[in-house]
């Protein structure tokens, strides 16, 4: 596969990416009409989810891994305003849609027509907040035209009344550092609150989406994938829901494995 270092702007600022593209006559079976936009979770980057792109990238299906802005391990943006930030950053997602066909095309040229509206397939992925994002992005207008669907690692929806992780003194102390490693105004007084009230009034509808959660991943929950599940069939969506043993939700990487598989079985390379 070949590997392309790019950036995507957000406001006066750049975020960094990485596209991953198969080579032509190698063992990669063929260049597929699919194509995957990737991000990570919070205070995370783009390394977290990396190995998803270079599993798919193997099979044909070019990706690009995009960081968040205002997470310092990806890169030193700031974010100014975290209203903007809430209603805004989904939208990377366009901005990594348009690069990767950018690049894609400059390496493919005379694969343009795997981009038209009826051949493309799109996959807006992430995980933890990272798949909350690819959830609203599946609403934007510019991919109203498009085959897609989302695939969401590491995501639920804690039960009302229960005291979910994030709320613990435990998993607060923890943060205590992690906190550093974002931009002041994604600090967790900020972001938790919004995850979890973004989650309950996600205006995401009839559309496709695979959720993926490990067993042993203590920030979802027992049931927490279950009860997000529910949420999103009540709009009218397919929702899908896989279970691996081995997943903990600080390590995304091992889920590569069951991206693939689901893509597969999908038929989508």
């Amino acid at each position: 596969m070949k590997l392309h270092k790019t950036t995507l702007p957000y406001l006066d600022q750049l975020t960094n990416a990485f596209v991953f593209l198969p080579e032509i006559g190698t063992e990669s079976e063929s260049v597929q009409p699919t194509f995957a936009l990737i991000t990570h979770g919070y205070t995370s980057d783009k390394t977290s989810v990396m190995n998803w792109a270079i599993r798919l990238a193997e099979v044909g299906v070019s990706c690009i891994v995009f960081d968040l802005p205002g997470h310092y391990q990806g890169n030193f943006s700031e974010v100014k305003s975290f209203d903007h930030f809430k209603n805004h950053a989904h939208e990377l997602f366009i901005e990594a849609f348009q690069t990767l066909k950018k690049i894609f095309l400059d390496e493919f040229p005379l694969y343009e027509n795997m981009w038209e509206t009826n051949e493309a397939r799109l996959v807006l992925a992430g995980h933890s907040l990272g798949a909350m994002m690819s959830l609203k992005a599946l609403m934007l207008p510019e991919f109203a035209a498009y085959n897609k669907r989302a695939v969401c690692v590491g995501l639920g929806m804690a039960p009302v009344g229960v005291v979910h992780l994030f709320d613990t003194p435990f998993y607060k102390s923890t943060l205590r550092v992690r906190e550093q490693l974002v931009s002041p105004e994604l600090k967790p007084d900020h972001v938790f609150p919004w995850i979890k009230e973004e989650k309950q009034k996600l205006a995401v509808i009839g559309q496709t989406i695979h959720l993926i959660t490990g067993v042993d991943d203590l920030v979802v929950g027992n049931d927490g994938s279950e009860r997000f599940m529910e949420s999103l069939l009540e709009k009218k969506n397919s929702v899908t829901l896989e279970k691996p043993t081995k997943l903990p939700h600080h390590e995304p990487n091992l889920a590569a494995s069951h991206v693939k598989k689901y893509l597969k079985k999908i038929n989508w390379f």
